[in-house]
């Protein structure tokens, strides 16, 4: 809506994407802030709150924490990115699809989760998955035939692309990389704030790539490939970064609320999203390095054991390795946090060295 202002009064300061996305960042933080001790009241009175997983004792205080605090930030996502984003601009369509697509799987897995009282229950495996495909399969043709994406796939340190990959393999890499992201947040949410504060570090990071990719001057000096019209995304992404401020107000240690699979997925998928983007899908190893080591930790736990019958970790995640060896849980937070600033950091000097 703030970008019609720009026509309909002549304000040239509404023309700037930073400045928009600035003002998404602040209208998304007070939204939330408002609506955040009301949602949390009122999950409290219904009873919506997170069960906990049976196998994870030192978690048996926060079964009366209430959960699916993603539903509203999700939501405060959307409105604050309605307010300031063009709205002919399919990337930012394509962006609230990913949110909303995969947050409404999320929210249909923490039902079934709080109605059940069982944190094992929910959607099957199968019909998640099946569901995750689906929305990703649909945002993958939408940017192809929609907005016209490239299908160029991009390596760090090369500055030109290595293949075309074409429709078809583009919607089955894309697919891919949303499904993988979404899972590996959803993985990494398992601690107070653990997933929120990676998921703010590397969100901004992907907006400045998504940013430069946007800006001809600037794709041009950093030899980036240069997407017209794709960083008006970014004012999506500086909606949810405040959105995720204000949501850790209240879920960091100790949490009064957790975001669920509602907003883990959401988060997610919205990573792979602006990866895609940026043409970064390999650079997000690096960038979300933390939900890596999560993911890849459950993988090599569960292969270890099906191949070896002997554990690598003492629990998978690895965050919940920590725990067994009786690391405090703020400890444990503070540590991944870090190795994710260190990790972005390291991902942003790797757009200079082409």
């Amino acid at each position: 809506m703030l970008y019609y202002f720009h026509h309909l009064f002549d304000i040239n300061l509404l023309s700037y994407i930073s400045v928009r996305a600035g003002i998404a960042f602040f209208l998304s933080f007070v939204l939330m802030m408002i609506l955040l001790p009301k949602y949390m009241a009122w999950a409290i009175s219904r009873k919506a709150n997170q069960p906990i997983n049976k196998y994870v004792p030192a978690h048996e205080g926060k079964q009366h924490t209430p959960t699916m605090g993603g539903a509203v930030f999700v939501i405060t996502t959307v409105i604050a990115s309605l307010l300031t984003a063009d709205w002919g601009n399919g990337y930012v369509w394509g962006g609230l699809f990913v949110l909303v697509g995969f947050g409404f799987v999320g929210l249909k897995d923490d039902l079934g989760k709080i109605l059940t009282g069982d944190n094992l229950q929910g959607l099957t495996a199968r019909g998640k998955m099946g569901f995750l495909i689906l929305v990703s399969i649909a945002i993958s043709l939408g940017l192809i035939y929609g907005v016209h994406f490239p299908t160029t796939l991009y390596v760090p340190f090369v500055k030109t692309p290595i293949a075309d990959m074409g429709p078809l393999w583009a919607t089955l890499f894309w697919t891919l990389v949303l499904i993988a992201a979404s899972n590996a947040v959803n993985l990494t949410d398992g601690l107070d704030g653990l997933a929120t504060v990676p998921s703010i570090v590397g969100l901004g990071t992907l907006s400045i790539i998504v940013y430069f990719s946007g800006h001809a001057g600037f794709a041009r000096y950093l030899l980036l490939p240069n997407i017209h019209g794709v960083g008006e995304v970014i004012i999506v992404a500086s909606s949810l970064i405040g959105a995720l401020f204000a949501f850790l107000w209240y879920n960091s240690y100790p949490a009064e609320l957790f975001m669920g699979d509602t907003g883990s997925l959401s988060i997610g998928a919205f990573f792979g999203y602006m990866g895609i983007l940026g043409k970064s899908e390999i650079l997000l190893v690096l960038i979300g390095i933390i939900f890596v080591i999560e993911t890849v930790s459950v993988i090599l736990q569960v292969g270890s054991y099906k191949f070896r019958k002997k554990r690598i970790f003492l629990m998978a995640p690895i965050h919940h390795h920590y725990e067994m060896k009786n690391w405090a849980e703020n400890k444990i937070i503070v540590r991944f946090w870090m190795i994710a600033i260190i990790a972005n950091l390291l991902a942003l000097i790797t757009l200079k060295i082409r």
